[in-house]
């Protein structure tokens, strides 16, 4: 049940004075929601510094401005186009105010010559002179009104003023408790010198001066609530995890030994610390949730499959989810060409399988025979029933919601579990996005990965491209082109006319996939690419996680310019994965503008996906950084995560801290913290 002191901010927005029927669906297409407390999140973007400047001398074009100046002239358009034109002086020079289609007796009245004016707007330059266009304000400084000192300006939407949203959002603070208790930490408040809760919100909407430092002050503050909420809520769900009982998965280290003598290759140190990080988690007699975050290649499903040897050593079964059947299907075979041979029983489950083969397979799950089980969201569905299910696996987790993981550990009392993700995201952002998981960090490629050449090439010279790719054919090689768009008819770097032009040029199968298929035909086409049937694949952006072709050895990828640094990196990852040498081929249209050209000229110096993340969320923002915006993962609406994220592991050690001591909140914080999880936890979806 929702606190009664916080029932003013949950009432409906149309509660508020001079929004009615015809401005309600208007305001909450605005604010994205239907309330008081939903406005006010609605912050400024910016403020304009409305106070009167000293002299006409320090204005600045571009800039908004206050002046006040006695009216020297008015002069009458010379033509229908032209404007009105009054002169103000000031004793340091003129302005010039111009108006366009303006009733003459009207201006006169505002502006009679000799009087003095104070105006407000935006200045301008015009053939050397200072001009101001249908000032904000024009106001007699014999009167005692004059325009705002400070003014918020907000982000609008269709029908609606700046004024009105401004007005609805200062009579939305009366309804903000003047007894609300403070949830953060004295000594922190004293220490950041920040303002409460509700003079913060004030501070934002309703400030009574400009102050650029107390902006950023309050905007800081409000920021910190939201991620000391989100991090409540993460404690919360450690500490749920802490008080379930899961099997303590403990054996012996012979089982792991023997896969690790049957590699044909060195397990890299991040491999090892990655494994004792598991192991170790495994032995706890409660839940292990952690992230296995690694680069394109780093080699996540061979630790993944050294913790599925843990489990079934310990006598429990593992069960590995991936979101395709494309990618189950390779995941199968990695596992079972490895664990097949040292007499483990490994099996696939997707939507594919069907009759007899599926009865048995669940027969030998349901009776324990089937030791890891390989599969798709098949895994979950009712039919499947586990003897001892101990570790559940779930490949780029990012493409599956809450439910689904819900669903599948649903299959057992309390499985672990361990995710994994091939998506590098800054440290400081995987502590917003994953603050309930434990991280361990793969940041290490195996000896003897290929490295690829990168090279940026302008797509005028798209025939040598085709050229290229026709001789890596030759050589029984494969080659992925990617495109950024399925079709278009005014542009042939688009999917579908692409294929055409290079099945006509080389004269060989040419496959294509999109989001626009089926998932039966996107899978026969990946399927068809990767047994050699089709010798180029021609595709938007759905190859790009996943798909493991090792004879692939050229992918080329149009329009470059138009992608994230991020989701460059990712396709790329889809060659050198075999021993030949391997390109990958950024096309982009001329001219290059100087942000696309960094972008390119990262990922051709460097194949640290980890770097590239830190490029790409200096450059573009942690809103495009591949899988999170999909994942619903970045989802603040205040706290901004290029400016604020120092604050997140102060508050993540706040939160543990405060629960520790107070389970139950029950005590003075607790309760604080619990109003301050209502109001800013969206958050306030327990995380499993």
């Amino acid at each position: 049940m929702r606190d009664e002191r916080l029932f003013p901010l949950f009432e409906p927005v149309d509660s508020l004075p001079g929004i009615g029927p015809k401005l309600k669906p208007v305001f909450e297409r605005l604010i994205d929601g239907e309330t008081v407390w939903d406005l006010l999140l609605h912050l400024p973007e910016r403020w304009l510094d409305r106070r009167v400047q000293p002299s006409f001398e320090v204005l600045v074009p571009g800039e908004v401005a206050t002046v006040q100046g006695e009216v020297q002239s008015y002069k009458a358009p010379y033509s229908e186009r032209a404007p009105h034109r009054i002169q103000l002086f000031d004793g340091t020079g003129f302005l010039t105010l111009t108006f366009f289609r303006a009733e003459p007796r009207w201006l006169q009245g505002q502006f009679p010559i000799g009087k003095e004016r104070i105006v407000s707007g935006l200045v301008t330059e015009y053939q050397g002179e200072r001009q101001m266009s249908h000032p904000d304000y024009i106001l007699d400084p014999a009167k005692p009104e004059r325009p705002p000192a400070v003014e918020p300006i907000y982000g609008l939407t269709a029908g609606l003023t700046n004024k009105k949203v401004h007005n609805a959002a200062v009579a939305a603070l009366e309804h903000i408790p003047d007894d609300l208790p403070e949830w953060i930490s004295a000594d922190l408040l004293a220490e950041r010198h920040w303002p409460d809760f509700k003079a913060a919100l004030a501070g934002l909407h309703a400030p009574e001066d400009y102050d650029e430092e107390a902006f950023a002050n309050c905007r800081e503050r409000l920021a910190y609530d939201e991620a000391l909420a989100r991090e409540t809520v993460f404690a919360f769900a450690r500490l749920a995890r802490a008080q379930k009982d899961a099997p303590r998965l403990i054996s012996d280290s012979e089982a792991l030994n023997r896969v690790a003598n049957a590699l044909p290759y060195k397990m890299t140190f991040a491999q090892i610390r990655a494994v004792k990080d598991i192991a170790a988690d495994l032995a706890e007699p409660h839940p292990m949730r952690r992230m296995l975050q690694g680069d394109v290649g780093a080699g996540k499903t061979l630790v993944a499959i050294l913790a599925a040897v843990k489990a079934v050593s310990a006598g429990y079964q593992a069960a590995f989810m991936a979101p395709t059947e494309v990618l189950a299907r390779q995941q199968f075979e990695s596992v079972s060409n490895l664990l097949g041979p040292l007499g483990y029983e490994v099996a696939a489950l997707t939507g594919r399988d069907k009759g007899r083969a599926r009865e048995g397979m669940l027969m030998g799950l349901a009776d324990g025979s089937v030791q890891i089980v390989v599969g798709t969201q098949a895994l979950f569905q009712e039919g499947v029933r586990f003897n001892k299910l101990g570790l559940i696996v779930v490949d780029e987790q990012h493409r599956f919601g809450v439910m689904d993981r819900m669903r599948l550990a649903s299959k057992a009392a309390a499985p672990h579990m361990l995710v994994m993700s091939a998506t590098p995201i800054p440290r400081t952002l995987a502590q917003a996005v994953h603050g309930d998981l434990d991280i361990s960090l793969l940041d290490e490629k195996p000896a003897g990965r290929q490295p690829i050449e990168t090279r940026v090439i302008a797509d005028t010279r798209l025939d040598e491209v085709v050229d290229a790719v026709g001789r890596a054919i030759g050589r029984d090689e494969r080659v992925f082109w990617v495109c950024p768009r399925v079709d278009a008819d005014d542009d042939d770097s688009s999917a579908v006319q692409r294929a055409a032009m290079l099945k006509d040029w080389l004269k060989v199968p040419v496959g294509l996939v999109h989001g626009r298929l089926r998932g039966e035909e996107k899978d026969e086409a990946l399927e068809s690419f990767r047994t050699g049937q089709t010798k180029v694949l021609v595709a938007t952006t759905v190859i790009e996680v996943g798909v493991d072709v090792p004879d692939a050895t050229i992918i080329v990828i149009e329009r470059a310019e138009g992608f994230g640094l991020a989701q460059l990196h990712q396709l790329r990852g889809r060659v050198g994965r075999g021993s030949k040498k391997s390109f990958c081929l950024l096309l982009y249209r001329p001219p290059l503008g100087e942000l696309a050209k960094e972008r390119l000229e990262t990922l051709r110096r460097t194949e640290d996906g980890f770097e590239i993340a830190e490029a790409d969320f200096r450059l573009r923002g942690p809103g495009d950084l591949l899988g999170v915006r999909q994942s619903g993962a970045v989802d603040y609406r205040i706290l901004d995560l290029g400016v604020h994220s120092e604050l997140i592991p102060v508050a993540r050690s706040d939160a543990r801290y405060a629960i520790e001591r107070d389970p139950g909140l029950t005590q003075k914080r607790g309760k604080a913290l619990s109003l301050l999880r209502e109001l800013l936890s969206p958050l306030t979806r327990e995380r499993e």
